[in-house]
């Protein structure tokens, strides 16, 4: 992936974004990463609110969201997302530890680019998360144009 790209990681365990922040870093993945407390947050930096921190047009994004979160969920984080001209275009990988078939179709329904179910058992949460870089480092991320008013 290159430099341009920032992930943002909306994920309401601290331990879980920390495991997966060191993982992308240890596949070689130097991109910078904003971690998210819930939706909302990350809806903040993303419809550039007036009280958040706000996206650039000239960074390209990847988003890697948790469903299960306080606030806004992220299938609903993903419906608002995938509902905006703009935004759309913007990758967006599930992360969750359910494998529920009904949510996996839910999140695919409405634009998730992927869907990844996080184990329980430690090691493999890094494999997984291992696999995610790897993955991070080949895949192409379109831009994002305009402010959200255009």
């Amino acid at each position: 992936m290159n430099q341009e790209v920032c992930i943002l990681l909306a994920e309401d365990d601290m331990g879980h974004a920390e495991l997966i922040r060191k993982n992308v870093i240890r596949a070689g993945i130097s991109n910078k990463i904003f971690h998210f407390k819930d939706g909302q947050q990350l809806l903040d930096f993303l419809f550039r609110e007036e009280n958040a921190p706000h996206r650039k047009s000239e960074i390209s994004y990847l988003i890697l969201l948790d469903i299960r979160m306080p606030k806004v969920d992220g299938i609903e984080t993903l419906k608002q997302i995938k509902s905006h001209p703009e935004l759309k275009k913007i990758p967006i990988i599930m992360l969750t530890t359910t494998d529920d078939p009904r949510e996996v179709e839910t999140c695919h329904k409405y634009g998730c680019s992927n869907y990844i179910t996080k184990p329980v058992n430690y090691e493999r949460f890094v494999d997984v998360i291992k696999t995610l870089g790897f993955y991070l480092m080949i895949v192409k991320v379109p831009g994002i144009k305009g402010d959200i008013g255009q």
